[in-house]
């Protein structure tokens, strides 16, 4: 896969093509409807610069933000002060500060000066969201529409209230607008390929398989927050050098709901998606607004009805998530390939990595760990080390405690006493996405992949987080899919992929980040005979080539006493037994514990 600027070429040929075809269209508006065609043109690029700038946040992160239009107010009133003529504010503002009158800049200087603003409004916005859990995020940017909205209504001496806000030059041509729409689709397709937008789409798919590969999801979140807050109030200083005149109900309910209704209809999750809601919807919008008002077709004339378009993208907006919950688009997005049979992209080459020299007397140590829920003691003081160069078997009943032990081990449950070390690090005080840089990666026993995302950016993602850039790090996913057997399916989404195959990448994944530690939590589970031998066939192998410590959590005994070279055994949330596996499936405790004392006696006697 070529690259270009740390950027796959497919990402930079796809926005051309979908520029070229934007470019096109609003020409052939303007040459066939005259000056109708051009402010419809001008219109539709606006929507496009808008919805994109929300799909920049939205469509990575998940997060439906209800709060972009009034952004766009901001960066309305903030470019119309600028670019407003001094006659006109004296008229307009008479109580206008001092140090916000008489500037009469150009568009160009406005935009400047209002990212910087956007910029500011987004730090200042995005710290307390990206604390935010999705469901709770949504809703907050729901406060941030309605407090800006206030402050606008209420800031009478700058914005005039409610009333009119007018003299603002109309600086927005159809030639603007189209190149802020060129440069809008490019910043959000790099975006989307860029190492925060691979990161943000997989925190998007799984919180807690993100944070296990070391992706800090509110920082992903924080930064895309305001990138796209920034972008947000370009296109709202833009359409108000559209409008001319406008006030704070223009960038309300009204203007969100029709940009969300564009980006759902079109797809959330691709920015050819957003593109084509907002092309599809904005003609849909204006035909809808002609027969608002009555509509005499000749053989009939059909009544006035208010409120026609909000209605029509109401049904839009239902129907495409009753049948096409992706979008008319999808997870696809525009690339030369669309055009063609033929595939546009060739599987990275793996990249076979030197082997790692053993690191002496490097240990994973679990010191007196205990972890309580109130009253129930899941851990009781469990203390063990798992060494550099072994497979070290985890088992236990059903509930002893073995997922609770993991999770501590990584960082996603705080021990109630006691710690976690790696290399001089406790990782019992780091948070879960500190713990995958200090050497330490797992899997789950639920399995947790990024659906949404090929097998290719799953495993990616976490060797991106390991510090390689994006052409090495596609060599690594590849040669670790290829060790797993899922080479031939790099391209495809993780979400159609069988049973073991999902095993398979989660494990391809954890081996991306180049461990010195990977935590097992019950890879042979759901599995079948001949999935179970490849598994033990492909950890053999791993255990074999690679100089690291391996915990293997497992129920399957046959597959655990052949991999593990110690065993540690678990009760009730206390170790009841560690040793070689010989000792272990002779240890009375064991037998009594995991095994049975009535079936124990019943194989002795059958023996």
């Amino acid at each position: 896969m070529r690259l270009w600027l740390n950027i796959p070429v497919t990402t930079w040929t796809g926005a051309a093509l979908m520029s070229a075809g934007v470019a096109v269209l609003a020409i052939g508006l303007k040459l066939a409807l005259g000056l109708n065609g051009e402010n419809l043109a001008t219109l539709v690029l606006l929507q496009i610069v808008a919805v994109l700038s929300l799909a920049i946040f939205s469509g990575n992160s998940g997060i439906i933000s209800f709060g972009h239009s009034a952004f766009m107010g901001i960066g309305a009133y903030a470019a119309g002060l600028l670019t407003m003529a001094a006659a006109a504010q004296k008229s307009a503002l008479p109580a206008l500060p001092g140090w916000l009158a008489g500037h009469e800049t150009g568009l160009l200087a406005a935009l400047a000066v209002t990212a910087v603003v956007g910029v500011v409004v987004g730090v200042i916005s995005g710290l307390p969201l990206a604390r935010l859990s999705t469901g709770s995020a949504a809703i907050g940017t729901l406060a941030f529409l309605i407090i800006i909205h206030v402050c606008l209504v209420g800031a009478r001496d700058i914005t005039r209230g409610s009333q009119t806000f007018y003299g603002v030059p109309r600086l927005t041509t159809l030639w603007v607008a189209l190149a802020a729409a060129i440069l809008m689709i490019f910043a959000a397709r790099l975006f989307r390929d860029s190492r925060l937008g691979l990161a943000l789409r997989a925190s998007r798919e799984n919180e807690v398989a993100a944070a296990a590969i070391g992706i800090d999801v509110r920082r992903a979140r924080f930064l895309a927050w305001v990138a796209s807050i920034t972008c947000a109030t370009l296109a709202g200083a833009l359409y108000g050098h559209f409008l001319g005149a406008f006030s704070p109900k223009d960038f309300y309910f009204d203007l969100i709901f029709t940009y969300i209704a564009m980006l759902i209809v079109g797809g959330l999750y691709s920015v050819s998606g957003a593109v084509a809601g907002v092309i599809m919807l904005a003609f849909v919008i204006q035909l809808l607004r002609e027969a608002e008002a009555g509509l005499d077709l000749g053989f009939i004339t059909l009544p006035q009805v208010f409120g026609l378009p909000q209605l029509g993208l109401g049904l839009a907006l239902l129907l495409t998530i009753w049948a096409r919950p992706l979008g008319l688009v999808g997870l696809a997005e525009l690339r030369p390939s669309t055009f063609t049979r033929s595939s546009d992209e060739a599987p990275p080459q793996p990249v076979t990595r030197p082997t790692m020299a053993r690191r002496a007397g490097e240990v994973l140590s679990v010191q007196d760990v205990t972890v309580r829920f109130g009253g129930l003691t899941a851990l009781d003081r469990i203390s063990f080390d798992v060494p550099l160069g072994q497979v070290t078997g985890l088992i236990g009943p059903n509930g002893a405690g073995k997922t609770t032990l993991i999770n501590v081990i990584c960082g996603q449950q705080r021990p109630t006493s006691g710690t976690v070390t790696l290399s001089g690090h406790t990782l019992s005080a780091l948070p879960a996405h500190r713990v995958a840089s200090v050497g330490l990666a797992r899997t789950f026993q639920n399995i947790r992949l990024f659906d949404r995302l090929t097998a290719l950016e799953n495993v990616v993602a976490a060797a991106e987080r390991a510090g390689h850039r994006r052409g090495v790090a596609e060599g690594i996913a590849m040669a670790e899919l290829d060790r797993m057997g899922l080479a031939p399916r790099w391209n495809e989404a993780a979400g159609a992929f069988a049973y073991g195959d999902r095993r398979r990448l989660e494990i391809a994944r954890a081996l991306a980040l180049s461990p010195a530690f990977l935590l097992l939590d019950e890879p042979a589970a759901g599995m079948n005979p001949a999935e179970t031998e490849r598994l033990v066939e492909a950890l053999e192998k791993l255990k074999a080539e690679r100089d690291l410590g391996i915990l293997v959590v497992e129920h399957d005994m046959r597959l655990i006493m052949r991999l593990s070279d110690r065993m540690v055994v678990l009760n009730k949330g206390q170790k009841i037994a560690e040793g070689t596996p010989d000792q272990v499936r002779t240890d009375p405790a064991v037998i009594e514990a995991y095994i049975g004392t009535r079936r124990h006696k019943h194989d002795q006697h059958g023996s």
